[in-house]
């Protein structure tokens, strides 16, 4: 029996070598064409982000400056706020250009899987499952999310404008996607998720009113009054800077309530947005200046009148009926001796 020889290494080596040679001789072909298609896609994909990115900033500058266009103008001045426009198309560009990047680049990257061999019904299907794990479980950040992105498109508030969200009210201080930042009147910063905010009260847009109630005695003259109210509100109107905090003469609407004591004026203004109550302030510094002035009692409560300790009181003698005579005097009050100290 002739046994055989095992092959050596160096015998096996050429064997091998020869295989793979084959094999890449036999797979260049392919793999040139795989590596080829993924350049080209991943090419496509960036330069089509280039180009979606670019034309939104294009779209979002061409927003600011017919803002800043309008706001140049006298009437356009008080309609377009360019500060506040250009926060908003900053936000809305930054909203687009990040889904057009997930949606150009995840569809680049589903494109390139099947050149490589990678079978995307599995992957379909993870992602389908996981989708819906995270939407059950997640459902309150994509609440959060689409609610921002609508407050945001409908210009519902922005920063420095003054909100009651009714969960938590102050000045906004900076607006995101998923949280709105609310100083309050006490310093304190609100961090209030979009998704939460039921309903939204801005008191920054639009007009504001001021309303002024004046206590007045019931025996005064309402006239005067009346007149002493309107010519001291025009003169603060005419006033830096209230000439341009008040938009319209003010106006007096009449009596608000009547007592037995005293009655109340009602005064209303229209405001610029967020000036009622330093305007109402300063009405009713001015007027109760004016009233003192004019010896108007502003309370429907007399004067308290005082009197020296030990002085006695003031009798008032009843006066005759024909002028003549005075009558006789209410007798006086007999004097009561002060008791002795002691008795020996």
């Amino acid at each position: 029996m002739i046994s055989a020889t095992p092959a050596t290494p160096d015998q096996a080596l050429p064997h091998n070598a020869a295989s793979a040679a084959s094999w890449v001789d036999d797979n260049w072909a392919g793999w040139l064409s795989a590596g080829l298609r993924i350049v080209l896609i991943i090419v496509i994909a960036v330069m089509l982000r280039a180009a979606v990115r670019r034309t939104i900033t294009r779209l979002i500058d061409r927003m600011n400056r017919g803002a800043e266009v309008a706001a140049g103008t006298t009437l356009g001045g008080l309609l377009v706020n360019a500060e506040r426009r250009k926060q908003r198309s900053q936000a809305i560009g930054s909203v687009l250009r990040s889904v057009a990047s997930f949606v150009i680049l995840g569809t680049a990257a589903l494109t390139v899987l099947p050149v490589l061999q990678i079978n995307l019904a599995p992957l379909l299907a993870s992602a389908g499952v996981a989708g819906v794990a995270i939407g059950f479980g997640a459902r309150n950040l994509v609440t959060d999310f689409l609610s921002g992105v609508f407050m945001i498109l409908e210009d519902q508030y922005g920063v420095g404008d003054l909100i009651d969200a009714g969960v938590a009210s102050g000045t906004v201080i900076e607006v995101g996607l998923r949280v709105t930042k609310l100083r309050g009147d006490s310093g304190e910063i609100w961090y209030v998720r979009n998704g939460e905010v039921k309903r939204i009260g801005n008191l920054s847009q639009g007009w504001a009113t001021a309303v002024v109630d004046t206590q007045v005695g019931a025996g005064e003259d309402l006239v005067r009054a009346r007149a002493l109210i309107a010519a001291t509100a025009d003169e603060m109107a005419k006033d830096d800077p209230w000439d341009e905090k008040l938009w319209e003469p003010v106006q007096i609407l009449g009596l608000e309530s009547v007592g037995p004591e005293s009655v109340i004026i009602q005064t209303q203004a229209k405001t610029m947005p967020g000036e009622a109550a330093a305007v109402a302030r300063e009405l009713r510094w001015r007027i109760k200046q004016a009233f003192d002035e004019a010896g108007i009692l502003i309370s429907g409560f007399p004067a308290a009148t005082t009197q020296e300790p030990g002085a006695e009181p003031v009798e008032e003698e009843a006066a005759s009926e024909d002028g003549g005579d005075s009558g006789s005097s209410a007798p006086a009050t007999p004097s009561v001796p002060p008791p002795a100290s002691s008795q020996r």
